[in-house]
């Protein structure tokens, strides 16, 4: 039914078709010179054709002037003709109609001039009632069939004197099929449809987009509903307006539809439309990064800086990462420290690497060169030059002591650069034993230097415990360093005996 409504309404329906005509009735008639009336049962006649004109005041409601016509069967006996009669109409009245998508059953009931001609008797014409309905399907705009119209007829005749020939009545069925025109009543109404719109078309990431859609040839007075989807982007909007959010959105092509309803329309009250719309990203430039190391060059287990240098084009935060070739490295900062501990001597190469917070990434590398360390220099050593002898429980230096000391400081001189370390020592049974060692030391050093005149300064004082009566002297080259071994430095101040009192 709402289909139908939508279909505009002809205004004009003319029908033209078949029709076949059963009289149900007995006719009775008086021939000219007869003295009694004869009677039969008339034949249906099946040789007849019909048409009307019905003009549709609404949807519902019609008036349709109706005419239909059965001719004679054409027979010449009396035996053959009187079973035969022709029957024509012509009437008028109101119609009903339902009409739906594909049928439009109808009622109707008329009064009109019906004419009853017998075959053998005449014609006979009276007012008579027709009343029935049928079923008719539109098949477009302009045309459609009448299935079948049954239609029930009334009338009664007569065919000679009343008080001598009894009324024929009629009580009989009407049937026809045939074709249906349609006229007027209007344009038939064009489809509904929508068009969408985006402004603007190309964005960059981030940036709004506009959707709008228009709805055509809707009831302007039924509220419609719209419904939004895009392929990209997060789309909000209940009515005919829509905006795409575009905020993470890869670059590309996308695409927003929109669908518009009129849910008051059963058939037909939908339409939809889709527009396209471009997400571009910005450039991306991806990030540049140099490093270098200081030193270049390390002996093994040394350690070296590591600097990075980072810029982004387009000004995004940077990481920074670095890995070695050997070593240990770690950090992710602008500079960092590279360990060679492990590593074999050789070239170790570290790469700087940096991101920015869109994963682009750039490295660069640079070199450290762990080398072998240089032989250290052979050092000068201390070596013990002689040794001289003391008495059970004595400090003096003896004339045979002076006499090696004598030597002593005649080398000392002509090694200007050397010193000499005095290491006094005792034995254990001696008193007083560790100071009497260390005034051992303390009296040979005075020796070298109030009788030979040796520098102080060039003669340091020791003291041991090798449980010997000696002072051992040890020669000290230019750069060479007594290890005192078992020794411990003499503190001369107190090592020196106590002055006695005259």
């Amino acid at each position: 039914l709402a289909a139908a409504q939508d279909r505009p309404l002809p205004k004009w329906e003319l029908y033209g078709g078949y029709s076949l005509f059963y009289p149900g009735a007995d006719v009775h008639g008086k021939l000219p010179g007869a003295l009694l009336p004869l009677s039969s049962r008339l034949e249906t006649n099946p040789r007849g054709a019909g048409g009307s004109v019905t003009y549709n005041y609404n949807r519902w409601l019609g008036f349709t002037l109706d005419s239909s016509t059965h001719w004679g069967s054409g027979e010449n006996t009396t035996v053959s003709k009187i079973d035969d009669a022709g029957f024509t109409n012509v009437s008028f009245g109101p119609k009903l109609t339902y009409r739906t998508a594909h049928f439009a059953p109808f009622i109707e009931a008329m009064a009109g001039w019906h004419r009853l001609n017998s075959d053998l008797f005449g014609s006979s014409d009276k007012l008579g009632f027709i009343g029935g309905g049928g079923i008719d399907v539109p098949v477009s705009k302009h045309f459609g069939l009448r299935l079948i119209r049954g239609d029930y007829v009334y009338s009664e005749h007569h065919f000679g004197p009343a008080s001598v020939v009894p009324s024929t009545k009629v009580e009989g069925v009407r049937l026809q099929s045939g074709l249906m025109f349609m006229f007027g009543g209007g344009e038939e109404a064009a489809p509904v449809a929508a068009s969408c719109s985006v402004s603007p078309s190309e964005v960059m990431v981030g940036e709004p987009v506009t959707a709008n859609v228009t709805g055509s040839n809707f009831n302007p007075k039924h509220p419609l509903t719209y419904n939004w989807s895009s392929t990209g982007g997060k789309v909000s909007g209940t009515n005919n307006t829509a905006t795409i959010d575009t905020n993470g959105v890869a670059g590309g092509n996308y695409t927003v539809s929109a669908r518009v309803a009129d849910p008051k329309m059963k058939k037909g009250g939908e339409a939809s439309c889709s527009s396209n719309f471009t997400v571009k990203e910005p450039v991306r430039n991806p990030p540049t990064i140099t490093c270098s190391a200081n030193p270049s060059t390390v002996q093994p287990g040394g350690s070296s800086t590591i600097t990075s240098r980072a810029n982004s084009p387009d000004g995004r935060n940077l990481t920074y990462s670095y890995s070695a070739s050997a070593g240990s490295i770690s950090g992710t900062s602008e500079s960092t420290t590279l360990n060679t501990a492990g590593a074999a001597l050789g070239t170790i190469t570290v790469t700087c690497n940096t991101l920015d917070d869109r994963n682009l990434s750039a490295s660069s590398t640079t070199t450290v060169t762990v080398e072998a360390p240089p032989p250290p220099p052979s050092a000068p050593e201390a070596s013990k030059l002689n040794q001289i002898d003391f008495k059970m429980n004595s400090p003096r230096v003896d004339n045979a002591a002076k006499a090696i000391l004598d030597d002593v400081a005649l080398r000392m001189q002509r090694d200007a650069d050397a010193r000499v370390v005095l290491v006094g020592e005792s034995a254990s049974n001696e008193k007083g034993a560790k100071r009497l060692a260390e005034q051992r030391a303390v009296n040979t050093k005075a020796y070298l230097t109030k009788e030979k005149g040796i520098d102080p300064n060039r003669i340091e004082v020791r003291s041991g415990n090798a449980g010997t009566m000696q002072t051992e002297i040890w020669l000290v080259p230019a750069g060479a360093t007594f290890n005192g071994d078992g020794t411990t430095v003499v503190s001369e101040q107190a090592a020196k005996p106590a002055r006695k009192k005259k």
